[in-house]
């Protein structure tokens, strides 16, 4: 299939816009692997992606994975996932844990970053690493998916670059996986935050 064919009925201009950006996601899970699915079929350009972590079976209610890639790295995983529903999208996919020494290595040519992370400890180094070596730099990041319902409940707010999506105070329960339902709709709102900004610095 053809470029022109693949990429039919498309914003004229929005597209051209989103084909131009660089997006990082930090985290390939629940948050990070539906983000990147979503974004690619938006239409952006690349996709920059880190994981340590790979596939198990409990991650199957919410994340882009099949049951045939349970024990592949995730980023490994994602790769073909997202290569199977756009082949012209561009990725840099790293296979490791970020710390404050190769995070601003990885995502210094971002144009927007989303946070996907599990821990307390690494979003806020994630978002502290951003702080001091990109301040220009958005930053869109999750707070407060767990449970079901109360979709109403969801929302952004925002501190000067850095965005912040989610209820702001549920939190997960050991032993309980989050549900697919809440997680998708965090991580679309994400993706969709990050689509808008694009647009809006470059219109």
């Amino acid at each position: 299939m053809k470029y022109q064919q693949y990429f039919c009925e498309r914003d004229p201009q929005a597209f051209p816009i989103w084909q131009k950006a660089v997006v990082g996601i930090a985290g390939a899970g629940g948050l990070g692997s539906n983000i990147a699915m979503m974004l690619a079929r938006a239409g952006i350009g690349k996709l920059i992606i880190s994981d340590f972590d790979v596939v198990s079976i409990s991650n199957l209610n919410r994340q882009a994975f099949n049951l045939d890639q349970v024990g592949f790295p995730k980023v490994e995983a994602l790769e073909q996932n997202i290569h199977r529903i756009n082949p012209y999208i561009e990725l840099e996919m790293h296979d490791l844990r970020l710390d404050e020494d190769n995070t601003p290595q990885i995502y210094h040519s971002v144009d927007i970053m989303i946070e996907a992370l599990d821990t307390a400890s690494a979003k806020a180094m994630l978002i502290e690493s951003f702080g001091k070596h990109f301040p220009k730099t958005e930053l869109i990041c999750a707070s407060g998916l767990a449970g079901y319902g109360n979709s109403e409940e969801i929302r952004i707010v925002r501190c000067g670059n850095l965005f912040m999506v989610g209820d702001q105070h549920s939190q997960l329960v050991p032993g309980i996986a989050p549900i697919s339902t809440r997680v998708m709709i965090v991580a679309a709102m994400q993706a969709n935050l990050a689509l808008e900004r694009i647009v809006w610095k470059n219109s």
